[in-house]
């Protein structure tokens, strides 16, 4: 099984001709300077070091054998003559079942004294795992403080992440995630309303509830 922001690229090659195209070699903001022109297809590389003597292939996670990577990858034009430093691979995710391991103060049930904080908890990416990490601390200064714990609201993205470790009565279903709008409270709805426009209402309520809160929350 797969967290699906982290697949395999040999994975969504299955899944259609076009589809790496349309992920991990998506152009956009990138123009060829030979034509003026955004490509169809585009592999980003990384430099890995401060002399620029290694690049990283991003989003090149794979489980292929490594002759066949080197195969492969040396099929793609200008890596043709490429030296592998390392080959690919995919990275465990290993996470606790947050929703029924951890209390509403959210440390381990069993003993208070233990915290989890990003990704362990089941929170996938550096943004969510930083503020992931940020809500714990909060967590544990409320309890040296001798305070409730704070529970900032759902409608924002500290909530909404608070809201995912919970799961809210899914507990069967729970697995890693992204921070997306499926973990705020729902907002209502308007008439002919465009998305761009649906986000950014969640936005401003986001930002203004979280102030609100943190104006009261005593931390």
């Amino acid at each position: 099984k797969y967290f699906e922001g982290c697949l395999p690229i040999e994975v969504m090659a299955e899944r259609g001709v076009q589809t790496l195209a349309f992920g991990p070699l998506k152009p956009v903001g990138l123009t060829d300077p030979r034509t003026g022109e955004q490509p169809h297809a585009v592999v980003q590389l990384r430099m890995e070091n401060a002399e620029a003597t290694a690049w990283n292939m991003v989003g090149f996670q794979t489980r292929l054998k490594y002759p066949e990577q080197k195969r492969i990858f040396q099929m793609l034009p200008g890596l043709e003559k490429a030296v592998f430093l390392r080959f690919g691979s995919v990275h465990r995710n290993t996470y606790v079942h947050s929703p029924s391991l951890l209390s509403d103060g959210l440390h381990w049930h069993d003993d208070p004294d233990l915290y989890f904080a990003g990704q362990i908890t089941g929170v996938e990416g550096y943004v969510e795992s930083t503020a992931c990490g940020q809500l714990i601390a909060w967590h544990v200064l409320a309890k040296l403080k001798g305070v409730a714990p704070p529970v900032p609201p759902t409608t924002t993205a500290f909530g909404a992440l608070r809201r995912h470790l919970r799961a809210d009565g899914i507990l069967s279903a729970y697995s890693p995630s992204n921070l997306n709008w499926s973990l705020f409270a729902p907002i209502d709805k308007r008439r002919r309303e465009k998305k761009h426009e649906k986000k950014a209402r969640q936005a401003a309520r986001a930002e203004a509830d979280f102030n609100a809160w943190w104006a009261e929350a005593g931390i």
